[in-house]
């Protein structure tokens, strides 16, 4: 009976340890600790580390959609072409929709921080992009070190809201714009309690090229050479190749109460040849002349209407570099040719000008431009703002400017001066209902006056208008915008 008892007891342990055995086979093996994303407070919010690695990143960016009336994409009003031309082949709206993504990396290493940032934005604007086929912009890619900057940035001559103190505009004019970038190179010296001061060099392109006028082939009724332009690589009018980079500087004060800052500009104005006959070696060319730009900028906070109000102003004089008086975001400031029924307004936007045989007439302009923003709660703001520009052409550029102009008959009786002025003043009201959520509309109204005025004899001033006497005069035109933008 022992025997027995013992064998059966022998016997159950044996199954149980198989039982127990297989059992264990069965469990899992302890899985690898999770690697979680860990937060980076080192650089502001929304910086997280890339797993594995010591830099840290933030991705952010927008939304919009919008929608432009009698005007261009981003409620630029209508200064030329088709939208100039203020009859039936005008667009009425123009609508927008965009993405923007902002990539912020930073590195912290014993040189101090390495920082990359890249900000593109495709997009799909009505008239301009075809059906499932959108545009992208490359604001910006650049890397940081050490106080350098390489890549594609706002210019060391830019101010901090570019040229939107206070607006939706991207054409407000009356100061520089480099809100989409420019290639270049800068280093900035940090001196403490908000002072710096940066030097760069610019690459030469639209973001600061306008065009250089050849009266050898003439100046249309509209105001442009009569003759297709020479173009160059970046498609300046009579231009001729880059040859020497923008250079390029500021200094700033950025303070509690607010910013104080100067910057400067020399820009290289070189033609092509002389003569309408193309790109002929044989006939020679002006010499290269170098233009400048200045301006000034100040900004007010903590102002007495309320907590987060300000002001801002700006103020430029060039000669030689229209670009840095009229920025804006988009390709570079055209000629206006601005029609109502009988009766239009015309200018021209040039660095420079020059006839076979003379010299280099840089063209020179000046104005300003300003915001007040203000803060009615926390979920209404406002903003009024305003720019003027004027532009003159010296005696020389005058005389030759208007020989040619008139050299059209049916213009002799009208007065001729290229000097002109752009004036625009405008409102806009943004609603936020929730954090980071903006329904904004604004309203523009824009005033072309032009230096050239009085009724001609029956012409056709460009294809599209009918035949008749046109009476050359100053132009008002108004444009709005509704944007619904969300910020990420």
């Amino acid at each position: 009976m022992n025997k027995m008892m013992r064998k059966l007891a022998l016997g159950s342990a044996a199954t149980l340890a198989a039982v127990v055995g297989a059992q264990a086979a069965d469990l899992p093996v302890k899985a690898k600790a999770v690697e979680y994303v860990k937060v980076c407070s080192l650089y502001g919010a929304g910086f997280y580390y890339i797993p594995g690695t010591d830099t840290c990143i933030r991705i952010g960016g927008y939304l919009r959609a919008e929608v432009t009336v009698n005007g261009t994409a981003s409620e630029v009003a209508y200064i030329n072409g088709a939208g100039g031309l203020q009859n039936r082949l005008t667009n009425d709206y123009v609508s927008r929709a965009r993405v923007l993504v902002n990539i912020d990396t930073r590195t912290a290493t014993e040189y101090g921080v390495v920082r990359t940032f890249a900000s593109f934005d495709p997009q799909f604007t009505q008239g301009t992009d075809t059906q499932a086929n959108g545009g992208l912009r490359v604001d910006a890619a650049f890397v940081q070190f050490a106080g350098f900057t390489f890549g594609r940035s706002a210019s060391a001559y830019a101010f901090p809201w570019n040229g939107s103190p206070g607006n939706i505009t991207t054409g407000l004019l009356g100061g520089p714009d480099f809100v989409s970038g420019v290639n270049n190179a800068q280093y900035t010296w940090e001196f403490g309690n908000g002072v710096s001061a940066s030097l760069g060099v610019d690459a030469q392109e639209q973001a600061n090229r306008t065009q250089v006028l050849n009266y050898a082939t003439g100046i249309s009724p509209t105001g442009t050479n009569g003759a297709a332009p020479i173009t160059t690589p970046g498609n300046n009018g009579f231009y001729g190749g880059s040859n020497v980079p923008d250079v390029v500087g500021n200094i700033k004060v950025d303070q509690a109460w607010g910013l104080l800052q100067f910057s400067a500009a020399a820009h290289e104005v070189n033609a092509v040849y002389y003569g309408s006959a193309g790109n002929a070696e044989s006939l020679g060319h002006p010499d290269d002349k170098w233009g400048f730009a200045v301006s000034g900028a100040l900004q007010i906070k903590n102002l007495p209407t309320g907590p987060g109000d300000d002001f801002k102003i700006t103020g430029t004089y060039t000669e030689g570099a229209l670009r840095y008086l009229l920025g804006q975001s988009g390709a570079s400031p055209t000629n206006v040719a601005f029609f109502g029924a009988t009766d239009l307004a015309v200018a021209t936007i040039s660095d420079a000008s020059y006839a076979t045989g003379g010299a280099l007439q840089l063209t020179r302009g000046w104005g300003l431009n300003g915001a007040f923003n203000h803060n009615w709660n926390a979920h209404w703001t406002s903003s009024v703002f305003g720019s003027w520009s004027h532009v003159d052409y010296n005696g020389t550029a005058t005389s030759l400017y208007c020989t040619s102009f008139r050299n059209t008959a049916a213009l002799a009786p009208v007065t001729c001066n290229p000097d002109f002025e752009i004036t625009r003043i405008g409102f806009n009201t943004a609603w936020k209902p929730v954090k980071n959520l903006a329904l904004t509309g604004e309203v523009t109204w824009t005033n072309y006056d032009s230096g050239i005025k009085g009724t001609s004899n029956s012409f056709i001033p460009v294809a599209g208008k009918a035949a008749g006497s046109y009476t050359y005069k100053s132009e008002d035109t108004f444009s709005g915008i509704f944007r619904v933008q969300r910020n990420f």
